[in-house]
């Protein structure tokens, strides 16, 4: 665990990475009859802002030291997503049973309890959204529920001391936000390329111990969801052998959505 000294006191420096397991959503097909997506079978992977969130965390401890703990919140099959992990370089992980849908009140409020029982002086690394719901409610979220500023939709990360500072990109301009620890940071997928671990790596992890938990039954209702079917697309499926006369016709038919 990486320390430095603040006004005489050592501090100790966590760093806590949320990891989200979806179901693989480029396999979702869609049942031609009924427009209701095709769940069954599909395999379950680490979403991809998570893999972002997980590189940026292992690149601020490989840069200030520190030890990385991931959290994931989800079922008994997010083994597969922890060791993942453990071969990116998370150093200890948990996983919390109890995923039930896409709440983000309820996920906010038992990932809070669980990072205040990892200690305090936390840097909370987190995607901004995630491809399965793209609320981007839960970095608020956390940082209102445990009462530390929130730096969102960093495109890097720089540690100085116990100071964090974050750039991200807006439509005119860059801009330069800090605060220090403990705070939760919200990261872009423009962030990094997450690494591929190399084998050695990989092998190591599946034999690394990984904690499991039950999450606590919080008395928080539910979303209901009223319909979730695939919006009807229908083509004129024209074939244009002269390809003149086909740019000729895309290009008019673009104008027209246009004006």
């Amino acid at each position: 665990m990486h320390t430095y000294t603040s006004g005489g006191n050592i501090l100790a420096f966590n760093i806590i990475v949320l990891v989200k397991q979806i179901i693989d959503i480029d396999q979702i097909r869609n049942d031609p009859k009924t427009g209701e997506p095709l769940l069954q079978n599909i395999p379950l992977r680490i979403e991809n802002l998570s893999k972002n969130a997980i590189e940026a965390g292992v690149q601020l401890k490989e840069k200030s030291g520190g030890k990385v703990t991931c959290i994931i919140f989800g079922t008994d099959k997010a083994n597969a997503a922890m060791k993942e992990a453990y071969a990116m370089g998370v150093d200890e992980g948990y996983i919390i049973k109890g995923y039930k849908g896409n709440n983000p009140q309820r996920t906010a409020k038992i990932l809070s309890e669980k990072i205040k029982a990892l200690g305090n002086n936390s840097v909370i690394i987190l995607g901004n959204q995630s491809a399965d719901s793209y609320t981007g409610m839960l970095p608020g979220m956390l940082s209102s529920m445990l009462d530390i500023p929130l730096l969102g939709n960093a495109v890097s990360i720089e540690a100085d001391g116990n100071n964090l500072k974050v750039k991200r990109v807006l439509d005119e301009s860059d801009e330069i936000i800090s605060s220090p620890a403990p705070c939760v940071i919200s990261v872009t997928q423009e962030i990094n390329q997450p690494r591929l671990p190399p084998v050695l790596q990989i092998m190591a992890a599946g034999r690394k111990p990984i904690n499991m938990e039950d999450a606590k039954d919080e008395d928080v209702p539910v979303p209901k969801i009223l319909s979730n079917l695939a919006p009807k697309s229908e083509r004129k499926k024209e074939i244009y052998e002269d390809v003149d006369k086909g740019v000729e016709a895309v290009a008019k038919a673009i104008r027209g959505e246009i004006r």
